[in-house]
């Protein structure tokens, strides 16, 4: 019978992350053909399918969820004892592990790493990307210092969160499209666009800021990939929806339209451990994210006012 390996495990991550196996073979730098192997092999190891197979591209099954939330563990284990491994040369300076979902990381942590690595060159900032659930989940067990995480249905024991920015949840558009140049629109103005999102369900995407109103998304596009996301948006195949700590990020192919809704908002919010010594520069790097988080807001602004 098979058994579940790293690789196979990294395979299985990999293509949950991007919604197909061609994508993730190339992210991998792997064969599509290998890819399908390793899938098949931990389908075997599980005795059942982790993927359902549709046109556009794979979902996981239940079992395929339990199998990665199991296997994101496992990976943070191996981190831990390699940042532990290295915690043993004692000539480095201090450490600091912060973990942040995938557009925090790229737009709102930066600045924050850049400010503690100033106040002291020595600081070992160990950067995390993940799941807003996994990263809480490795804070609570010890294997992070800080966290900036959306705003979750259940906060594990241990852990405290302050909100650092009610992020707008914005309609990206080509800058030609009729709703360019419009500061906010309400959804049923959305009801006949076509719309690219990360899934074909509408509850697993940030479509779903409006999930109470009468009409269904007509998603003709599913890619999980930020990129080819505003690719085909560029292209004039479709709209898609971006957090607005993401628009410094967007090329000026690309317009912003705020949603007229009261769940058009991500919360972003800054996860700590609590019943813990403060940890050194800690405060340092969350006073420099708010300042992040309010420049950010400030240039949203600016840009839905453009």
């Amino acid at each position: 019978m098979a058994e579940f390996t790293l690789v196979g495990l990294r395979v299985v991550r990999a293509v949950t992350r991007y919604g197909s196996f061609s994508t993730a073979a190339e992210w991998l730098g792997y064969t599509q053909s290998a890819v399908s192997r390793q899938v098949a092999l931990m389908e075997q190891a599980a005795g059942r399918p982790l993927f359902e197979r549709h046109a556009r591209g794979v979902v996981l099954t239940e079992a395929g969820r339990l199998v990665v939330r199991h296997a994101e563990g496992v990976f943070s284990e191996l981190d831990a004892a390699r940042q532990a491994l290295g915690d043993l040369d004692g000539s480095r300076g201090g450490r600091l592990r912060v973990g942040a979902f995938s557009t925090a990381m790229a737009a709102l942590v930066p600045d924050a790493i850049a400010a503690v690595t100033t106040a002291d060159p020595r600081l070992r900032v160990v950067p995390r990307e993940g799941s807003s659930a996994s990263l809480l989940t490795a804070l609570a067990r010890g294997r992070l210092d800080v966290a900036v995480v959306t705003l979750p249905d259940r906060t594990p024991d241990g852990v405290s969160l302050i909100t650092l920015v009610n992020d707008p949840l914005l309609v990206a558009v080509p800058h030609d499209h009729r709703l360019a140049g419009r500061g906010q629109v309400s959804p049923a103005e959305l009801r006949d666009l076509r719309w690219v999102a990360g899934s074909a369900d509408v509850r697993a995407t940030l479509l779903g800021a409006w999930a109470d109103s009468p009409w269904e998304p007509d998603i003709r596009f599913g890619v999980r990939d930020w990129m080819a996301k505003l690719g085909l948006v560029a292209a004039g195949l479709g709209a898609t929806i971006v957090p607005g700590i993401a628009v410094p990020a967007l090329p000026p192919t690309i317009a912003v339209v705020g949603i007229d809704h009261p769940r058009a908002i991500r919360p972003v919010t800054l996860a700590t451990p609590t019943g813990t010594d403060e940890i050194a520069y800690r405060g340092l790097f969350t006073e420099a994210l708010a300042d992040s988080a309010a420049q950010l807001s400030a240039r949203v602004r600016r840009r839905l006012r453009e």
